[in-house]
């Protein structure tokens, strides 16, 4: 009985120190994301934790920005899997993807333009999210949606940039319409595959 009753209490503190964890990640995009040096102690506040809870959960500064980090860069990389990047018909996994990704960057902006250190655990996902990109360039030009001579690795750079283009324009917000992730998504997509010339009557 002890040992059920020790699990329980152990599955519980867990899943505390998880929620604390995640308030402090969530508080420290908000508050980084407006003044880049601001403490430690303001993240906590905002976090609504104590001074002495942000220190047992990080040693530094630095490790709760390379948690920050990390943790962005990880629900990026299942974002991206979401989009079902190997097994979805093209189109729709690059539909699924870059919505997916504009909800994920627009809420994540501060820690996933941070530069990743090299060998990091972001560093290795973000080459992830890369060569998952790449995947669906390769499935997208199998099936003719992408024309066989070019340079996949311009296409994902031209993507990025896109990709970018809206987030650092302001288009994505919450609500619909024209800020709708779905329906920028299709002119990200749109853009892509068939850039600004003019388009065959119907």
């Amino acid at each position: 009985m002890g040992g059920v009753m020790g699990e329980s209490a152990g599955r519980t503190l867990r899943a505390d120190a998880e929620r604390s964890v995640r308030a402090i990640l969530g508080a420290a995009e908000r508050v980084l994301a407006e003044d880049p040096g601001a403490s430690m102690e303001q993240i906590a506040a905002a976090a609504g934790v104590a001074r002495t809870t942000i220190h047992r959960r990080f040693a530094n500064r630095q490790a709760l920005i390379e948690a920050l980090a990390t943790s962005a860069a990880g629900q990026l990389a299942q974002a991206v899997d979401d989009g079902r990047p190997d097994t979805a018909p093209p189109l729709v996994a690059m539909h699924r993807i870059t919505a997916n990704v504009l909800q994920v960057k627009s809420a994540w902006a501060f820690a996933l333009e941070l530069p990743a250190e090299p060998d990091s655990e972001a560093a290795r996902l973000q080459q992830g999210i890369n060569d998952r990109c790449m995947t669906v360039l390769e499935r997208a030009r199998a099936d003719g949606l992408i024309d066989a001579a070019a340079d996949l690795d311009w296409v994902r750079r031209v993507y990025y940039a896109l990709l970018g283009e809206v987030l650092h324009g302001g288009d994505v917000a919450d609500g619909g319409g024209a800020n709708d992730p779905d329906a920028l998504a299709a002119r990200i997509i749109d853009t892509l595959l068939h850039g600004a010339g003019p388009r065959p009557r119907a």
